[in-house]
């Protein structure tokens, strides 16, 4: 028969062997330890005797377990007395911040009113005292005095000239006749004979002879002659006087004539300013903005010379002095580009890409009116975010998207009450990334849902950093709290790491649980956001020409382009001229977010547009324009500069396309960037390069170093149109950042004959198929722990892409590949995993190392086939 053991017989019971023994020996039953064996009556009497013991021991049990429910209970009813105590508490200090918040804005519209009363007192003040200062024009109309003295003053000159000729004349007439009588009179006062003619006597006859011809001729003509002189004097005094006061009144007459032009010229300023703010006003700019050139960032010399209409070089000159000295064609920094302005005495403005292509608008705060909040539901993939619109809408739309993930981006309105509140949905998988940058642009209050039983994922970080980029406040909707294993106090935890803090917390984030699929929440969520939007004060002006965004378009077979537009200002109605991006055309229907025909559509209304002459781009922005032909102009040029920019748009070479390149003539060398881990490889490298043929193609080195391959080296190469050769290194985050933005290609290999093989068949145009490297993701090394069978692992983050068990890694520590193999093992915490995901912590080990510092790079990647084209 069997046996049984005391031990065992004591666990039956739930008691320790020792009282067990105990109980036997108050039974006289014999037993010495716990190990020995009872015979089967021995142990049916035990049950039988032991029976009250057991029952007691039962109700203790459930005594303590009622106690335990009963205190339960009462912490639980404690704690939501106590969150509702806290809840009453913040609802009411949120109303007394509200009441806190309108008094200062009453404060402020008061103070606002005041200045504006106290600037058109000053203004009407200005305007007084400039009417009152005002040159007035008292100037004659024309100078016919002056006209008439300058002619009598020609006239008088014209006399005495005239008198002069004659005098002249009447002196030259009377001259001979004066000689004449002189000679008669000689002869008859001279004596018969006086003997010989002596010196003496000849110059006492001509002595008498001088004596008596003055005093008989001349007297009276002397006389004449000083009268007429002097009255000479006094006409030619008076002519000078005469013509001293015509200039002088001439100069007064100029100093006012060039002042009456200077005022028509400021009149004529001021009128064509007048008309500059009438115009901006008309078009919903700003006023401080007039004036203002918009200069393109990057122009170059001759460009910014044409925008100011100044003299190019002016502007080179000024540069030269600013010790920055370029060409006409060379392009300018935005600093350059300013202090030039500045110096020219010229407001410019320097625009981005982004900007040119963007309109700025004005409105009157007076014209403002309330609107309709825009809020973005964002998240990771499968966390409930259609789900949620769905629930909130009454509608099915999550049961009919492609394995229920969102492919584009939507919009809805909703009523809650007499309120409208305006949805997007935006999608969350990772492969959408830049349409969930959109999304979170046009928005006002982000809706970022997480999923209770999965926690903070890598696609709910990014919409986190999209939401702070845009500048919105985050509601975090804490869904699936009706699963099992749901703990929303993780979420919160998790989220704090990235500055989401609930205000229960102290935090300025609004936190709601719910439930999508079993709506639970939903009306505490809307009207959370509705308090948002009360705190935002969200106006627009709906009584202008209307202006948004594009949210999303595509091109119907039966309807030709359509356009799902998100209005953020003014109306559009239908028959309306606009652009958007390169598309322009006039809007022929426009559907609501149900498909219902609507007129028009005010601010933070999402609608439909067709008649589009292209498909515009997701995020472009759209503007009404008066004229059509003003909107299909925009559309032109923004076309013709795109076609330019991509013609400019440097195609850099690459080991594939060398060949035919070289067929086309652009190309008779290859420049190479060499790095590597040790100056012998690349010494190794170049003298197998000078060995080559390069009867068809030169190859050049136009640097080669020791180091990881940086952002500089991506720069030297793309302005040399080379290509980065790396032989034991590897590129850092920047570098490949840059070379995928710059089209430079890079290419790492492990042994020199690789490399000149592929230079090799590039250069002959040979290429084949050939074993690609493609890099699945990167793990910093945090910490070295022991691992049995294993030997040093790493504890690692995943900080880019996601890594494999199965994938090759490197180890790179400084930017040098120190291994090179396969993974061992691979674990999340305890359990062992195929894949690490981007953001997940995990462990890592490699087969045959150990040699694994903090700080190093395991970098992930797989060789895949892949067929050359050429």
């Amino acid at each position: 028969m069997a046996k049984t053991r005391v031990h065992d017989l004591a666990k039956e019971f739930g008691m320790t062997s020792k009282e067990m023994l105990g109980h036997l020996a108050d039974m006289k039953i014999p037993a010495k330890s716990a190990s020995s064996t009872l015979e089967d009556a021995y142990v049916s009497m035990i049950r039988k005797k032991m029976a009250p013991i057991l029952e007691a021991r039962a109700a203790e049990i459930e005594a303590a377990k009622q106690a335990e429910a009963e205190e339960k209970a009462k912490a639980e009813a404690e704690e939501r007395a106590r969150a509702e105590e806290e809840r009453l508490e913040a609802e009411k200090r949120r109303e007394a911040e509200r009441a806190k918040e309108a008094e200062e804005r009453a404060r402020l519209e008061a103070e606002r009113k005041r200045k504006e009363e106290e600037r058109a007192e000053a203004e009407r003040k200005r305007k007084e005292e400039e009417e009152r200062n005002r040159v007035r024009d008292n100037a004659p109309k024309s100078v016919p005095s002056m006209t008439s003295l300058l002619d009598q003053i020609a006239q008088q000159e014209q006399i005495l000239k005239a008198q002069r000729e004659e005098q002249a004349a009447k002196k030259a007439e009377a001259a001979p006749s004066r000689s004449r009588r002189g000679n008669q009179h000689s002869a008859k006062s001279a004596p018969k004979d006086e003997g010989p003619a002596t010196p003496e006597k000849a110059a006492t006859a001509r002595g008498r002879g001088k004596r008596k011809g003055h005093t008989e001729d001349d007297g009276e003509d002397r006389y004449s002659r000083m009268a007429k002189a002097a009255e000479e004097y006094n006409r030619e005094r008076v002519l000078e006087e005469a013509r001293a006061s015509v200039e002088e009144a001439s100069r007064e007459s100029t100093g006012r004539r060039k002042k009456r032009k200077e005022r028509r010229q400021k009149q004529a300023e001021q009128a064509a300013k007048e008309q500059a703010i009438e115009e901006a006003i008309a078009n919903d700019q700003n006023v401080a903005e007039i004036g203002m050139v918009k200069v393109p960032t990057g122009s170059t010399v001759a460009e910014l010379a044409e925008l100011l209409d100044v003299p190019a070089s002016d502007i080179v000159k000024r540069l030269f002095l600013l010790g920055s000295p370029l060409t006409m064609t060379q392009s300018m920094s935005d600093d350059l580009i300013e202090l030039v302005a500045d110096d020219l005495g010229r407001e410019v403005k320097v625009m981005s890409k982004e900007e040119e292509n963007s309109f700025t608008f004005y409105d009157d705060p007076s014209d403002l009116l309330p609107r309709a909040p825009v809020v973005t539901v964002m998240g990771h993939v499968d966390h409930g975010k259609t789900s949620l619109l769905d629930a909130i809408r009454h509608t099915g739309v999550a049961s009919g998207e492609a394995g229920g993930i969102t492919q584009a981006i939507g919009a809805s309105q909703v009523k809650i009450g007499d309120r409208t509140i305006t949805f997007i949905d935006t999608p969350g998988h990772e492969t959408f990334t830049a349409m969930r940058a959109r999304g979170a642009k046009v928005t006002d209050i982000v809706i970022l849902i997480v999923a209770a039983d999965d926690g903070v994922m890598p696609q709910t970080v990014e919409s986190i950093n999209h939401a702070k980029a845009a500048g919105v406040p985050i509601i975090v909707a804490v869904n699936k709290i009706d699963k099992p294993g749901a703990n929303p106090d993780r979420v919160r935890q998790e989220l704090t790491e990235y500055g989401i803090i609930p205000e229960e917390w102290g935090g300025q984030n609004m936190f709601v649980n719910i439930s999508a699929k079993k709506k639970i929440g939903i009306d505490e969520l809307l009207e959370t956001v509705i308090l948002q939007a009360d705190v935002l004060e969200l106006k627009a002006n709906p009584n202008t020409f209307a202006s948004g965004n594009v949210l999303e378009a595509k091109l119907d077979r039966g309807r030709g382009s359509v356009a799902t537009v998100l209005v953020t200002r003014g109306t559009l109605h239908i028959g309306d001229s606009l652009v958007a991006g390169m598309a322009y055309g006039s809007v022929r229907a426009m559907l609501d977010p149900k498909g219902r025909p609507v007129t028009e559509a005010g601010p933070s209304d999402p609608v439909e547009i067709l008649g589009l002459q292209s498909v515009p781009a997701a995020g472009d922005e759209f503007r009404v324009f008066t004229e059509a032909r003003e909107a299909r102009a925009l559309a032109e040029q923004r076309a013709l500069k795109a076609r330019i920019e991509e013609q400019n748009r440097v195609k850099h070479v690459t080991l594939e396309t060398l060949f035919s390149t070289m067929e086309d003539a652009e190309v008779k060398e290859l420049n190479l960037v060499i790095k590597a881990d040790v100056q012998g490889s690349i010494e190794a490298l170049q003298d197998s390069l000078d060995k080559m043929d390069q009867s068809e193609v030169r190859i050049n080195t136009i640097h080669s170093a020791v180091g990881a391959i940086t952002e500089t080296d991506v720069t030297l190469a793309d302005a040399s149109n080379a290509i980065i050769i790396g032989f034991g290194v590897r590129p850092d985050a920047k570098a490949r950042s840059a070379a995928e933005h710059q089209g430079v290609e890079i290419r790492c290999y492990d042994v020199i004959y690789k490399a000149l093989e592929d230079l090799d068949a590039a250069r002959i145009g040979m290429l084949k198929p050939t074993e690609v490297e493609v890099s699945t993701g990167m793990a910093l090394v945090l910490d070295t722990f022991k691992v049995p069978k294993v030997g040093i692992a790493a504890g690692v983050r995943v900080e880019e892409g996601e890594i494999a068990a199965t994938n090759s890694v490197r180890l790179v520590r400084d930017g040098i590949v120190v291994y090179n193999g396969k993974i061992a093992s691979l674990r999340h915490y305890k359990e062992d995993v195929k894949t690490l995901r981007s953001g997940l912590e995990g462990g890592i080990g490699l087969e045959n190392f150990q040699d694994i510092k903090p700080g190093d790079q395991i970098e992930a990647y797989r060789i895949d086939e892949v067929a050359r084209t050429e």
